[in-house]
């Protein structure tokens, strides 16, 4: 129970884009759940995957423009707050890995409890994003987050990943008035796959945050608006803590599984703690295993045991979150796994702002959240990229992360979505990964989820 207080308190189809394209037709979902796709020869390849189609583009989009897979990590977190407001909300929190070069570094920014308590939590998503593409991004910040905004404001087609997400939430939207009058029809029930909505107030805040960076967030008009809203319900943000929302920056943990170097969250995040526990015991057993029952086997020891060092028994089916990676054509890698602590956080919108709350870390076991948050990367013994993957949703996306891991340890292929351990509760739980072997990297959703993995452009050599 000592570990379950800790983690409270630490708080494919393969799609080809080229140029700018913003058609928000069916297209994306008629690709999206299909089989893997890969990039090699030419040059090194730059990819993307997640949850959700239409944001996915938009990360592809941003690469074939000559971004950096941090800017393109960024564009997609923007564009995810619209299209994918269930588990990556302006509100929330996460971590992301980056690699560059011969550096990994680690940028935690989840959404923390407030000093006095209260449901709400202090959000970490646009400060971590921000400091991230601060130092790695090469294209204007403005340009990373305009196509969240177009989104918000001429809208887009529900997705099938967002649409299939949203069903089992709608006790969650009929109590908030602006999730309601955007995705409830006149009869109260979910709106259809394809139905385009849009979140004009969402869009304002994001044109703030365009122009004028994090400071536009969590200070002048549209923080005064936010902490007002939380006061008004009975939240206890205060002035201080939300403007000088401090991001975290430190090394990961490393372990080698055969011929891998796994750098994942550090010991100090509840990520960390939970994914020291699984990998290590992955480590001593899958050492041993031969055949892939053996394999599978150790996989299903190793979160048990964890879950149980955890004093983990129930948790609820979604906690609200989503994950992605990119790789771009210079070798950058990153890797993010981002939480609202519950589907749609709080349920609660800052009336105005279109900025749904998270759930405060240690307001019910959705604050469990942020301990399976896994964004890892690995390389080999050269320190070239072999996987950037993020799991989250629950204990069984970071098992499928440590199934990959061990598979490309012992050298086997993972060429299709097929090849990854589906969490079994997609798209509640999920895997999206970047595989490299071989000189051909492939960009693999989650087998049992409506993801997409897109190529964003290549370099020749």
């Amino acid at each position: 129970m000592k570990l379950r207080s800790r983690i409270l308190a630490c708080a494919s189809s393969l799609l080809l884009l080229s140029g700018c394209s913003w058609n928000l037709g069916k297209t994306l979902d008629d690709v999206a759940g299909g089989g893997g796709g890969s990039s090699g020869g030419g040059g090194p390849t730059a990819l993307v995957v997640g949850d959700e189609p239409y944001a996915v583009q938009v990360g592809a989009n941003v690469l074939s423009q000559g971004g950096s897979a941090v800017d393109a990590a960024t564009a997609m977190y923007f564009a995810l707050a619209v299209t994918y407001p269930v588990a990556a909300g302006l509100g929330g929190g996460g971590i992301c890995l980056v690699h560059n070069g011969s550096q990994t570094v680690e940028y935690d920014f989840l959404a923390r409890d407030s000093s006095g308590g209260g449901a709400y939590a202090v959000p970490g998503n646009v400060r971590g994003f921000a400091m991230m593409q601060g130092t790695y991004g090469v294209l204007p910040w403005a340009r990373d987050i305009a196509p969240a905004e177009g989104y918000a404001a001429a809208g887009f087609p529900i997705s099938r990943a967002l649409s299939t997400r949203i069903a089992s939430t709608l006790d969650v939207i009929r109590l908030d008035a602006a999730l309601a009058a955007e995705f409830l029809d006149e009869t109260g029930a979910v709106k259809a796959p394809g139905t385009t909505v849009n979140n004009p107030d969402l869009a304002q805040t994001l044109a703030a945050i365009r122009l004028g960076g994090p400071k536009a967030f969590y200070g002048g008009q549209l923080g005064a608006r936010i902490l007002a809203y939380s006061g008004a319900q009975g939240g206890s943000i205060n002035v201080a803590e939300f403007a000088r929302y401090p991001v975290l920056q430190s090394q990961p943990q490393a372990i080698q599984i055969g011929g891998q170097y796994v750098y994942f969250p550090n010991a100090n995040t509840g990520a960390g703690a939970f994914g020291a526990a699984l990998y290590g015991t992955l480590k001593r057993t899958q050492e041993t295993a031969t055949g892939e029952g053996d394999l599978q086997a150790s996989i299903v020891v190793s979160v048990k045991q964890a879950l149980t060092r955890f004093g983990i028994a129930n948790l609820p089916q979604d906690l609200g979150a989503t994950g992605f990676a990119v790789v771009d054509a210079r070798g950058q890698a990153v890797s993010c796994a981002v939480t609202m602590n519950g589907p749609f956080g709080s349920g609660h919108n800052a009336e105005g702002t279109g900025v749904t709350l998270a759930r405060a870390p240690s307001s019910g076991d959705a604050g469990l959240s942020a301990a399976f948050l896994a964004p890892v990367i690995a390389t080999d013994g050269s320190g070239n990229i072999t996987l950037a993957a993020a799991g989250s949703g629950g204990p069984n996306a970071t098992a499928s992360v440590g199934y990959a891991i061990a598979k490309l340890g012992r050298g086997d292929a993972l060429l299709n979505r097929q090849d990854l351990r589906s969490t079994g509760v997609a798209p509640f739980d999920t895997i999206n990964a970047i595989v490299c072997q071989n000189g051909t990297c492939v960009a693999l959703p989650d087998p049992g989820a409506n993801g997409l993995g897109a190529v964003g452009g290549t370099t020749d050599k």
